[in-house]
């Protein structure tokens, strides 16, 4: 009588552990199930195509093997990938490209161009906001208008938005689209009303899109009043000409400090949220940002790295490029052992620390023999430029607080100085070993700063 496929596939798992160890088996194959064996072909169902990639990649020649030994002739594996989320979205015919002449537009988009679709990582915390993301560009303004998305600092919210505005730039060459932050469109409304000559440009540049982008919608909050009333009309004006909004927020609807009626046609589209990724999840963004940056990572550093940062991917990704830094800059075996010592210093458990943006300050300032204060002031002298810099750096890695806020326990200073300060020292420590080692032992004190 021959094995059944559930006996059979019991087996290879069993044997698997054997060889692979009870982790990588856990990690692997616990949602793995197997379907169907027609004639030569045993069929296995997988959650995403990263598992079948992986499983082809590393375990298949082992599998195909045991399934040989089991059914006593040669047999094939193949995948049954289960459905993404953009397969089941209501079907609506997608708009026609017109071949007119591009309008010419008066407005920077402010995309970023590596911001797509392509370097997303999908995973199970967020496939249905980017699903519902990518059905924008396919129908806009026709299908999830206003989209809202909403979740922690970190997590993929501004990648998203971006990738909406690339893809709809490579679909509808014409489109008017804007991309803005929403202190950036306070700050544009306030400039009109100071100089009344201004605000018809002004109108003219948020009403006369095709689509608008606009983030950290949070930050109206604080500018209650007109802010609020030109934003409505701005909706209003839009979504009646039926062109496409989009709103990222790291809070649902009901939770922002806006009037009713705000809050009311946010809720008019959909609402997605973003969770914290799961470790399949930020397996894939560690895989993802080495192949990026041209590195070779061991399968073990990546599971440990991923085992270890759980909630944040800036700080997921910053410690991947420490790592990889101080390997690269002094000839370090690319162990897992290696990084463990590392590593030793910042990895802590999560729920033993509770970091916070004074005491980055604090520790900061200690260890460069300045003040607090000293961080907060407007000069730009560069014994404090700097210190400043990593400060900030490190409050948008270790914390949930977003670049606006951010700015402001900096002396009131807007996300862009923020956001510059990031860059320039995240790429410092990708191209200074000893810098990077600087930084560790920077998280270290703060993390044991309690």
């Amino acid at each position: 009588m021959e094995v059944s496929i559930t006996d059979a596939w019991k087996k290879v798992v069993d044997n698997l552990t054997l060889s692979v160890g009870q982790g990588a088996v856990n990690l692997w194959f616990t949602g793995v199930k197997p379907v169907s064996l027609n004639e030569s072909v045993f069929l296995i169902s997988v959650p995403t195509k990263f598992y079948s990639d992986w499983i082809e990649k590393n375990q298949q020649f082992n599998i195909e093997q045991n399934l040989k030994e089991i059914y006593s002739k040669d047999i094939k594996l193949e995948y049954k990938i289960e459905k993404d989320i953009s397969d089941e979205m209501t079907k609506v015919p997608t708009i026609p490209i017109h071949n007119d002449t591009p309008v010419p537009s008066i407005i920077k988009d402010q995309l970023n161009p590596k911001l797509t679709f392509d370097r997303f990582i999908v995973g199970n915390s967020n496939r249905f906001a980017s699903g519902c993301a990518e059905a924008v560009t396919k129908n806009p303004g026709k299908q999830f208008n206003p989209l809202f998305i909403y979740g922690g600092v970190g997590l993929g919210k501004t990648h998203l938005m971006h990738a909406i505005g690339n893809e709809l730039k490579k679909n509808f060459p014409n489109f008017r689209i804007l991309y803005v932050t929403c202190e950036k469109f306070v700050s544009d409304f306030i400039e009109a009303i100071r100089f009344p000559d201004k605000m018809p440009a002004f109108k003219n540049k948020y009403r006369n899109l095709d689509c608008l982008l606009i983030d950290d919608i949070q930050f109206l909050t604080k500018n209650a009043g007109r802010s609020q009333e030109e934003f409505f009309n701005i909706f209003n004006t839009l979504k009646d000409s039926g062109k496409q909004i989009v709103i990222a927020s790291d809070r649902p609807q009901d939770k922002l400090e806006v009037e009713e009626r705000l809050v009311s046609r946010f809720k008019w589209g959909n609402t997605v949220d973003i969770q914290k990724p799961d470790l399949e999840t930020r397996i894939a963004i560690l895989k993802k940002k080495a192949e990026e940056e041209g590195f070779s990572v061991p399968e073990d550093v990546i599971l440990f790295i991923a085992s270890q940062i759980k909630s944040n991917i800036r700080e997921l990704e910053g410690t991947l490029l420490r790592v990889t830094s101080f390997i690269k800059f002094t000839n370090t075996p690319f162990t897992l052992d290696a990084v463990k010592t590392i590593l030793k210093d910042i990895v802590v458990p999560e729920e033993n620390v509770q970091i916070t943006i004074d005491k980055i300050q604090k520790v900061v300032a200690e260890e460069y023999h300045l003040t607090v204060k000293d961080l907060k002031v407007k000069k730009r002298t560069n014994q404090l430029a700097m210190p400043r810099q990593i400060a900030m750096y490190l409050a948008r890695s270790l914390t949930d607080m977003s670049t606006t806020a951010i700015g402001d326990t900096f002396g009131g200073r807007d996300h862009t100085t923020v956001m510059h300060a990031y860059n320039k020292i995240a790429k410092k420590v990708k191209d200074d070993a000893w810098f990077a080692a600087e930084i560790n032992k920077i998280i270290k004190l703060i993390k044991e700063d309690n």
